[in-house]
């Protein structure tokens, strides 16, 4: 099915009953929907609305003022035009960014909320990569090379897309967590060099109503590397959220 916000194709799938409490799942950045596929294979009973974020998959461009605000309005705009409210939020990396916002401004919509190697907040300060960041602003200005900068992620966007990437990482959103009020869980790899377990921590003590578990022998994907485990997990959270 196909949602349009701001001009732009949003596709979305919704498994299950009409009318009834739906999860949402949010995936991370250069992911799809479909990037959760055995959570809901794990779990029949439950109501699924998934998403591809523009611009992955089937969903459309994005032009250079998206933000992470407007990725945020984006799924609360088809929630409300789903009329889903109260819903519980999975979310992953990139996801947790937009799920973080939607907890906080609108926190009817979200009824409990699990954040998979959230993304979120500001890094600690690293001075490799304070370097490596100067070292492109110096080759940019000077017109030279600078092709092979930047994350993966970054390198495999259009140059639009790119503008938007680099708003969405350098937001922090320390300031929202706090305003939470949905009973969350925090969800770790001990090994994710992406989301670091002290960005969890952190995560953890900025939300209230939230408790942390950290995946043994697993990295930023602990859902795909760990997936026995991690449905344990969030099935006795969400029962401990009826």
């Amino acid at each position: 099915m196909v949602f349009v916000y701001q001009g732009v194709n949003i596709d979305y799938r919704f498994l299950g009953k009409a009318g009834e409490r739906v999860t949402l799942l949010l995936h991370g950045w250069g992911c799809d929907g479909d990037v959760f596929e055995n959570i809901v294979a794990q779990f029949p009973n439950r109501n699924f609305l998934t998403l591809d974020f523009p611009p992955f998959r089937n969903s459309g461009k994005v032009d250079e003022n998206w933000n992470i605000y407007t990725y945020a309005n984006m799924v609360i705009s088809l929630c409300e035009h789903m009329k889903i409210s109260g819903c519980d939020v999975l979310a992953h990396s990139f996801g947790g960014r937009v799920a973080i916002l939607i907890s906080a401004l609108r926190p009817e919509l979200v009824g409990s909320l699990i954040l998979v190697g959230s993304a979120g907040l500001k890094p600690k300060f690293n001075l490799k990569r304070y370097l490596k960041i100067k070292q492109y602003k110096i080759k940019k200005k000077f017109g030279c090379k600078v092709e092979n900068m930047g994350s993966s992620d970054y390198q495999k966007l259009d140059e639009q897309t790119r503008k938007v990437f680099v708003s969405i990482v350098n937001e922090n959103l320390k300031d929202f967590c706090p305003k939470i009020k949905a009973k969350t869980l925090v969800v770790c790899g001990e090994n994710d060099k992406e989301t670091p377990l002290y960005m969890a921590k952190k995560l953890s003590r900025l939300i209230k109503n939230s408790s942390l578990v950290v995946l043994k022998n697993a990295g930023h994907f602990a859902f795909l590397e760990s997936p026995l485990v991690f449905c344990r997990e969030i099935d006795k959270f969400w029962e401990e959220c009826k």
